[in-house]
C-alpha cells in the first residue's frame, strides 16, 4: 500500500443543503472507481473543496472513503492548513482512521520564506508513520515550493511523492534532475499525463479522472507499455475534457459531470455556485464526445 502509481482520481466531497457529506453517494462513487480500476483514491483534493469544509465534513469524508475502499487501492487522504499544528494534527487523525499516505497541501496567507515552507511540509511528515505526497499548486497558492525546497524535502524517509499542478512540465524534468529516485511525480490535470509519463512520472492525481475513470486507466497503461502513438491519440481525445474544464469552476464541473452520470453528489459549496445551464450543457457534450 505504499508504492504509489496511476491514476488517483480527486474525489468530490457530495454534500447536501444542510451540510451533511452524502456517505452513501461518496462510497458509491468510490466503489464503482475502483471498480474501473483506479489504483488509488484521494478524498480531499482540490477537487474534494477542502478549503470549503469544516473539520467534521473532512473527517466524514475521509472515513467514507477509507472503509469504501476496504484495502482494495490506497487512499491519500489531502491535509491542509495556514497552520502547521492544525495540519500535523489532521494527518495524525487520518492516518488514525487508517489512511494509507497524506497528500500535504500548504494554504498561507501572509507570505513564507523557504525554511518556513520546508518546515511546513516536514512537520507533517514527521508526525506520521505513512507516506507524505507534497503537492504545489501555484495558482492558488500563496507560498510555492521551490526547487531547492523540494530536493531537500526528498531527503525526508516519508516524504517520496511530489503532485504537481504548475502546468510547467520542464519543471517536473527539473525536479526529476535534482532528485532522482527519491521522490516520484504525480502528474495534475494542469498537465499532460502522457508526456510527464514520458519522462518518468508514476502517474497522475487529478479530478477529471473521477468523471472518465475508464479512459484515465486505458492511458496510463498504454504508457506503462510505451505505447506512445496510442497513448498520444487517446490523450489527445482525452484532453478536451480538460480544456472545458478550464473555463469554470473545477469542482462544478466535475459534480456536475457526475451528476449527469447519476451521482447526487449535490452543489458545490457556497460561495462557489452549480454551473449554469449553458456550463452544464458544455460539460455534457464534451462526455458524449468521450463516451
Amino acid at each position: 500500500m505504499s508504492d504509489f502509481h496511476g491514476v488517483y482520481p480527486y474525489l468530490v466531497s457530495p454534500i447536501d443543503a444542510n451540510g451533511k457529506i452524502r456517505k452513501t453517494v461518496l462510497a458509491r462513487l468510490c466503489d464503482d472507481l475502483i471498480k474501473q480500476g483506479v489504483h488509488g483514491l484521494t478524498p480531499l483534493g482540490s477537487t474534494g473543496e477542502f478549503a470549503y469544509l469544516g473539520s467534521a465534513q473532512r473527517m466524514d469524508v475521509v472515513r467514507t472513503t477509507i472503509e469504501a475502499a476496504e484495502r482494495r487501492v490506497p487512499v491519500v487522504a489531502g491535509v491542509a492548513s495556514t497552520s502547521t499544528a492544525d495540519a500535523v494534527a489532521q494527518a495524525k487523525d487520518y492516518e488514525r482512521l487508517g489512511a494509507d499516505g497524506i497528500l500535504a497541501i500548504l494554504e498561507a496567507y501572509f507570505p513564507l520564506s523557504d525554511t518556513q515552507v520546508e518546515s511546513y511540509f516536514r512537520d507533517i511528515a514527521d508526525a506520521v508513520d505513512i507516506p507524505v505526497v507534497v503537492y504545489t499548486n501555484p495558482q492558488f497558492q500563496r507560498s510555492d515550493l521551490s526547487l531547492d525546497v523540494i530536493e531537500r524535502l526528498s531527503g525526508h524517509p516519508r516524504i517520496g511523492y511530489i503532485k504537481d499542478a504548475s502546468t510547467n512540465t520542464g519543471r517536473l524534468l527539473s525536479i526529476t534532475n535534482r532528485c532522482g529516485g527519491a521522490i516520484k511525480v504525480f502528474s495534475a490535470s494542469a498537465h499532460i499525463p502522457a508526456a510527464v509519463m514520458l519522462i518518468g512520472g508514476v502517474g497522475w492525481m487529478a479530478g477529471p479522472a473521477c468523471i472518465i475513470p475508464r479512459q484515465s486507466v486505458e492511458l496510463y497503461d498504454l504508457c506503462k507499455r510505451q505505447r506512445w502513438d496510442d497513448a498520444m491519440a487517446l490523450q489527445r481525445k482525452l484532453w478536451r475534457i480538460n480544456e472545458a474544464f478550464a473555463r469554470y469552476n473545477l469542482a462544478a464541473c466535475i459534480k456536475a459531470g457526475l451528476a449527469i452520470q447519476g451521482y447526487d453528489v449535490g452543489d458545490p459549496v457556497p460561495p462557489q455556485a452549480a454551473l449554469t445551464a449553458d456550463e452544464r450543457r458544455a460539460v455534457e457534450a464534451a462526455l458524449k464526445e468521450l463516451a
